[in-house]
Order: C-alpha cells, then structure tokens, then sequence
C-alpha cells in the first residue's frame, strides 16, 4: 500500500520536530531516578499480593495471544492512510482520545470495587489499548494481519511500559524496523522480558488502584495517562516507520 505522506510545511516540520525529541529520548542512559524507581518497584513487587502478579501476568499473556491471533481484533472501516499525514493525525488524535476516556471509564469502575474488581481492570484496559493500536497501526496504512506488524505493536507496549534500560534495546530494534529479522517461530520471541518489564513498569501505578476508597479515583486518571502515554508512543514509533525524518 502506497503511504501518503504530504501535508503542510508547518505541520510536517511539527511531527519532525515531535519524532526527533522522541528519538532522543528512546535512546537516553537510564538515570539515577530510573536506577532508584527499578529498586522501588522491586519492592513493590515484594508487598504486592500474589494473586495480583497472577492476574498481571495472565493479562499480559492474553493480550499477547489475542495480538498474535487476532482473536476479536477487527480493522476499522473507515481507514485515511491515503489521506495527508495532517488529516490521518487528526483522525487518529480523535480516535487516542476516545480510547483514553473509554480507559479512564474502565478504571474508575474497576478501582471502585477495591481489590477485588482492580483483579479485573488488567484484562479490560489491555483490550482497550490492543483495540487502540491496531486501529492506530491500520490508519498509518499498516497491514494488521501481517505477522510483522502484530510484532512490532508488541515492541511499541514495550517502548511504551518498561526501563530506559530495556527501552534503549527495544529502540534500536525497530529503529530500521524493515531490515530486522524476525524469528520464524514466534516462541523463539523473548516473552518472558516483556512479560516482566511491562508488569513492573504497571505495579507501581496499579498497586494503589486496589485499595478501596481511593482505588476509583487512582483508576481513572491512571488509566487515562497510561493509555495517552501509549497513543503518543505509537504515532512516533509509526511516524519512524514512515521514514519521514529523511
């Protein structure tokens, strides 16, 4: 599929200028901040019930299934990718801010319930996102049912949900996204390093989702800016794809 990438001078020097700090930093050495809030999540991976960590993980694990199937995923109809790069930004601006509300929703309801109810925020909200992505991916005028795709919208969660460390290799791995090569057995994949770094990356946050009283209010805007976190992440990440930097 032929990608259109014209629009107005301002707008494309915008986007550039947006990919550029991006690019910047994706590849930036992890901090003594980022240093000290791996330490703390460590922590709070120790104070976290088990059951928690069973209901992260099992969340990640079905969105990764769900990405690699298609289960329930469809591409939406209404598609600009021959539309100027300005007039599908719009569209997809529009769309990330539907999902973001949608999230925000989703949260507060879940972390109304307490503990209880936070088990099943996970599942949803990662629905949520999938949905987002591949909406986001086919309006950049991406083939969602190629193998190829479905994995790099695993490598945008992962830029998107783990350390500056990890996000540093992730980086330089869809950096020339064209010219990697993917395993032909997608078990080859390392899942068990996404599994781990996105559910770190989350504890913190959702830790306090699951107290009652509170948990409504944290869910919400949580979720919310997670969700927006993640919609900037992947108009970059596709932004890259486009090769508009050259």
């Amino acid at each position: 599929m032929t990608r259109n990438t014209s629009g107005s001078d301002a707008y494309r020097k915008q986007v550039l200028d947006e990919l550029h700090a991006w690019q910047r930093s994706m590849q930036k050495k992890p901090s003594i901040l980022n240093e000290a809030t791996k330490k703390l999540q460590a922590k709070a991976n120790r104070i976290i019930p088990e059951k928690a960590h069973q209901a992260i993980t099992q969340a990640i694990k079905h969105t990764t299934q769900s990405i690699m199937t298609g289960s329930g995923l469809i591409t939406p109809r209404l598609v600009l990718s021959d539309a100027p790069l300005e007039m599908r930004e719009a569209k997809i601006i529009d769309r990330i801010k539907f999902y973001r509300s949608t999230a925000a929703v989703e949260g507060a309801a879940t972390g109304f319930g307490g503990i209880l109810w936070g088990f099943a925020d996970l599942p949803l909200w990662m629905a949520i996102k999938i949905k987002m992505l591949f909406e986001l991916a086919a309006q950049y005028g991406f083939d969602t049912q190629d193998y190829r795709e479905r994995i790099f919208i695993l490598y945008v969660f992962q830029l998107a949900f783990s350390s500056q460390e990890h996000r540093n290799k992730v980086y330089r791995l869809i950096e020339d996204w064209d010219k990697h090569k993917l395993p032909d057995d997608n078990n080859q994949l390392d899942w068990r390093t996404y599994w781990e770094e996105y559910r770190d990356h989350l504890d913190l946050a959702k830790l306090f989702q699951l107290i009652p009283g509170v948990g409504a209010g944290v869910g919400a805007v949580v979720n919310y800016k997670l969700t927006t976190r993640l919609g900037k992440f992947a108009m970059n990440a596709y932004r890259m794809r486009l090769h508009l930097q050259s």
